[in-house]
């Protein structure tokens, strides 16, 4: 990291994370998106990904430690409430909790890139800081981290069942209340082929309850019954 000015690093490290990095260039690596190397081949030679990798397979441990040892469910049950809790959509959200945003190192195109690839950079920051910090600290402290930052969500996900598969729940209550299978319908496509947004929506009999917007069909399809669930249960 030579040349570039450490400080900022060193005190969100420091003052956000509690964490005083011996090695803060591991923590620098943990914010560098692939991108930035690219764009900067003169002055920066390493991204993240490898600390993704390594942040991920501590992130999964960690939460499947914390769900078999307080939680006797067959593993189907345990294993949707560790997708739930570590999907993009999850860690992203952390990601921007803890507020490291404006440290990650990514190139202008992604700068102004989609929120859904923010989003995406952002959850893949986390899992690398999580590399990061269990590199530094060890495994304890990568566990608390994690702990404050993603488990501390499983309460809300619990209540709101949100992890439970959407189109098979909605499909099992519009079935037992108004003897329906749910129907999905496109009902727009916006953006280029690389970029496309699908908006469908769901019917049960003739009647649209729900509508949802996704970068796929099938995202499209879940965020419409998410939408259709939340319906029945108003």
């Amino acid at each position: 990291m030579s040349g570039m000015d450490l400080t900022p690093y060193r005190e969100f490290a420091k003052n956000v994370l509690g964490l005083e990095f011996e090695n803060i260039d591991t923590f620098v690596t943990a914010l560098t998106h692939r991108s930035y190397v690219n764009e900067h081949k003169k002055s920066a030679t390493e991204h993240n990904e490898r600390l993704e990798f390594l942040g991920d397979a501590v992130l999964e441990l960690v939460v499947t430690d914390y769900l078999f040892a307080n939680y006797d469910e067959p593993e189907g049950i345990l294993t949707s409430w560790r997708a739930s809790l570590v999907r993009t959509e999850s860690i992203g959200a952390a990601g921007e909790s803890v507020g490291y945003a404006p440290l990650v190192r990514m190139s202008k195109g992604e700068k102004n890139g989609s929120d859904r690839a923010r989003l995406q950079i952002l959850a893949n920051a986390f899992e690398a800081v999580v590399g990061a910090i269990y590199l530094e600290f060890g495994y304890d402290t990568a566990s608390d981290f994690i702990h404050k930052n993603i488990i501390v969500k499983l309460d809300d996900i619990l209540r709101e069942g949100s992890w439970r598969d959407p189109k098979s729940h909605l499909q099992e209550v519009s079935q037992r209340i108004d003897g329906h299978t749910p129907v999905y319908k496109v009902l727009e496509e916006d953006g280029p082929d690389h970029d496309k947004m699908f908006t469908l929506g769901v019917f049960v009999g003739e009647k649209q309850m729900g509508q949802g917007t996704g970068p796929s069909k099938q995202a499209a399809q879940q965020a419409a019954a998410k939408a259709a669930l939340e319906k029945y249960q108003a």
